[in-house]
C-alpha cells in the first residue's frame, strides 16, 4: 500500500516523462528498495549472531575466568613465566609451540618469544583463523596478561642502568653526577 502511494506520487510529480523513462525510474526505485531490504536483513542477522555470541561469552566467562586465573596465579608481571606455561592454557590446537623457561632467559629471547605469543593470541588473528568463542575469550585474557607482563618487565629490565642508579646521562666529555648532587653549590678554586 505504501509502495502504491509512493508510485502514485512519483507518477504525479513527473507527468511529462515518456512511458519508457517512467518505467525505468520505477524499476530503479524497486531495485533500490530491494537492496535496502536485503541490507537491512543482513544487518539484523549480524546483530542477532553478535547477540548470541555475547550471550555465549557471558555463559563461558565464569568457568574460563577461573581457568585463566588459576594459570596466571603467581605469574602476574612475570613475562617469562607466562610465556613458558602458555601451552597449558591455550591447548594443543592453538598452534602455540611450548617454549622452555631456559630458552627465554635473555631479554632478546624473551622479546622474541613475546612477539610470537602475541601473534598467536592476538584477537584480530583469531578472527581470521575462525576460532571458537571459547578460544577467543581465553586468548583475549591471555593477550591482556601478556601486555601487563611486558610493561612491568620493560620497566625493570630494559631501563638503562644509569637511570636506575640516579646518575645523569652524559654525552661524552662531561662527568656524570648523581642526580642528588648539585654542581652549582660545589666550590671550585
Amino acid at each position: 500500500m505504501a509502495f502504491e502511494a509512493s508510485r502514485n506520487i512519483i507518477n504525479f510529480v513527473v507527468e511529462s516523462e515518456s512511458p519508457q523513462r517512467c518505467k525505468a525510474r520505477l524499476e530503479r526505485h524497486q531495485r533500490t528498495a530491494e537492496r535496502a531490504a536485503k541490507a537491512l536483513a543482513e544487518k539484523n542477522m549480524r546483530d542477532l549472531l553478535a547477540q548470541r555470541e555475547q550471550a555465549e561469552r557471558h555463559r563461558l566467562a565464569e568457568a574460563l575466568d577461573a581457568d585463566v586465573k588459576r594459570w596466571s596465579s603467581g605469574k602476574e608481571g612475570n613475562l617469562r613465566a607466562l610465556i613458558s606455561t602458555l601451552q597449558y592454557i591455550l591447548g594443543p590446537d592453538s598452534g602455540w609451540h611450548p617454549v622452555p623457561l631456559t630458552d627465554v632467559v635473555t631479554a632478546v629471547a624473551a622479546k622474541k618469544a613475546y612477539r610470537k605469543a602475541t601473534l598467536c593470541v592476538h584477537p584480530d588473528k583469531l578472527q581470521q583463523r575462525g576460532a571458537t568463542i571459547q578460544q577467543k575469550y581465553i586468548c583475549e585474557k591471555v593477550f591482556d596478561l601478556l601486555k601487563r607482563g611486558t610493561n612491568s618487565t620493560q620497566r625493570s629490565e630494559y631501563e638503562p642502568q644509569h637511570k636506575k642508579k640516579g646518575y645523569k646521562s652524559f654525552s661524552g666529555n662531561e662527568l656524570a653526577f648523581p642526580s642528588s648532587y648539585n654542581q652549582d653549590s660545589a666550590n671550585y678554586q
